[in-house]
């Protein structure tokens, strides 16, 4: 490649028959396959550069490759390839490159891949034990130890930022029967992403009797609405929920957190009147920044319309897009947003929100859904002030998207260095001898009745060796004590990321800044000690 910049070679294209390419390329059997596979009619294009380099090419190509002098490029990889993808034809060479218009570029994208393989979730999570996969339940996580104690904080933290909104939290079946999925119409529409469970007795397969795992929370949450009859004073009713929900999927579409096929949705779904429509998603806007600001992340929103196999009448879709596009109007201004033509759920149009991660990719992580026409399948109605029935809307939602794909996306913002409050082990205690251990239990015991997730080593190593231990953990405060600690009941702190050991800082002190961060869900350890 290089010797042909150097040599500024030209690119000359021509166009040939098909028995003029057969005759060209005779003896290159790769070629004169395709060549043979293509229509009589087919205008076929080859290219040609220096004396005798010819190849097979649709194009286009740069006149000369003079034009590429400044260009800059570096192989990547290279790897084994059967022909056409088939294991049963020949094997073949392939290569992978980097190329960019010029140096800079191309230094500028090694640093990013390198930081992004810093950072790679499927790395890090493993190594902090966090979660694992095995074959036996392809693209569902195990959440280990130290996995399900930065799951559930984050929960509680999702938890809390929901109570001011008025939600009521709700957990329902995994299993559902068919007949609710005919119903929701998801058996229609998504029943090649389901995993079913065939009713049977003995080798007789029962239709009725077939079950399914759901792919969504929607229906069960318009069952606990059905229990009772409704009125227009219980609107709008905030049913939120986080239980496990499975999806079917292609394996090579599998990707760590980031798509498996059993997670959680931080979902809630909302029955309204149409006049609280604006409101409703005007304050779950205001829930988002909440959510989102905590973490640092931006975010931008986009409008995605009525897919090709939409449910329901134009009439009640038209009513919708309408509706959502009012409200983006008066956030961001008149078609100051995308929209994805065609990308609505196929019950609803929805608001996507696009979420900006460290490496400044983008990722569809929330999702705003106006549904006129499950409220219709099921025959939901309230009574209104006015003593008639009438049909509420649902708006589906989640903020995280699903707390795996989210808690996916943090692994790699923060590299494993989560901020106090969502971190794992947020405390590490190290006695520096056995004889400090009961001084290093007390403050273990005091940090544990404040929800302080602590973990101390009452071992005999060396002290040197069990601070690592928790420095490979990421750990963001690691105390240590020893006589001078234990007789003024002080401790010394080693802070994450940092040579720094804070001392003599007296017991009382410590936990009061344990607690104040752990309330506070700030992103920074803070100098307040």
């Amino acid at each position: 490649m290089r010797e042909i910049i150097k040599r500024r070679e030209a690119w000359t294209r021509k166009e040939v028959t098909k028995e003029e390419a057969l005759d060209i390329f005779k003896g290159q059997k790769f070629k004169t396959e395709l060549i043979e596979e293509l229509p009589a009619d087919e205008i076929i294009t080859i290219y040609w550069t220096g004396d005798d380099f010819v190849d097979l090419c649709r194009g286009p190509h740069v006149e000369n490759s003079q034009e590429l002098m400044g260009a800059a490029f570096q192989i990547k990889s290279a790897s084994g390839a059967y022909w056409r993808g088939d294991e049963k034809k020949d094997s073949l060479q392939r290569i992978y490159l980097y190329a960019f218009p010029n140096k800079n570029e191309l230094k500028a994208h090694l640093a990013f891949i390198k930081e992004a393989m810093e950072r790679d979730h499927k790395k890090l999570g493993p190594q902090l034990d966090l979660f694992m996969f095995d074959e036996s339940a392809p693209g569902m996580p195990y959440w280990l130890p130290r996995g399900w104690k930065m799951y559930n904080a984050l929960l509680d933290f999702w938890r809390r930022k929901h109570i001011p909104y008025g939600y009521q939290e709700i957990s329902a079946p995994v299993l559902n029967n068919k007949s609710l999925w005919v119903t929701s119409g998801h058996w229609g529409h998504y029943k090649q992403n389901m995993f079913i469970v065939p009713g049977k007795t003995g080798d007789l397969e029962l239709d009725n009797d077939v079950y399914a795992a759901k792919p969504m929370n929607c229906p069960n949450a318009i069952k606990v609405y059905q229990r009772e009859l409704r009125s227009y004073k219980d609107l709008p009713l905030r049913f939120s929920e986080t239980s496990n929900i499975h999806r079917k999927e292609k394996s090579g579409e599998l990707n760590g957190l980031f798509r498996v096929q059993a997670f959680r949705q931080d979902d809630d779904h909302t029955l309204c009147t149409v006049d609280q429509i604006g409101e409703e998603i005007g304050k779950i806007m205001s829930l988002v920044g909440e959510i989102y600001g905590t973490f640092g992340l931006s975010y931008r929103a986009e409008l995605s319309t009525r897919p090709d196999d939409y449910m329901g009448d134009i009439e009640s879709w038209n009513k919708a897009e309408a509706g959502l596009k009012e409200i983006l109007d008066g956030m961001y201004g008149e078609g100051q947003y995308e929209i994805n033509e065609g990308d609505g759920a196929f019950y609803g149009p929805k608001i996507d929100l696009q979420m900006k991660d460290c490496l400044g990719r983008e990722w569809q992580m929330g999702t705003i859904q106006l549904d006129f026409q499950l409220p219709q399948n099921f025959d939901l109605t309230y009574i209104d002030r006015d003593g008639l029935q009438k049909r509420p809307v649902m708006i589906h939602r989640a903020i995280f998207g699903s707390f795996e794909r989210f808690i996916g996306i943090l692994i790699e913002n923060f590299k494993g260095s989560f901020p106090f409050w969502l971190s794992p082990t947020q405390v590490g205690i190290v006695p520096i001898r056995t004889e400090h251990n009961a001084y290093a239990q007390e403050i273990e015991n005091l940090l544990y009745e404040d929800r302080i997730r602590t973990e101390a080593d009452y071992s005999d190593k060396n002290m040197k060796e069990k601070i690592k231990a928790l420095k490979n953990y990421k750990v963001p405060y690691i105390v240590v004590v020893g006589d001078k600690e234990a007789e003024t009941r002080t401790v010394s702190v080693n802070l994450r990321g940092s040579n720094k050991q804070l001392r003599d800082i007296p017991l009382d002190t410590f936990l009061a800044v344990c607690h104040n961060l752990d309330r506070k869900y700030v992103l920074d350890l803070q100098e307040e000690m």
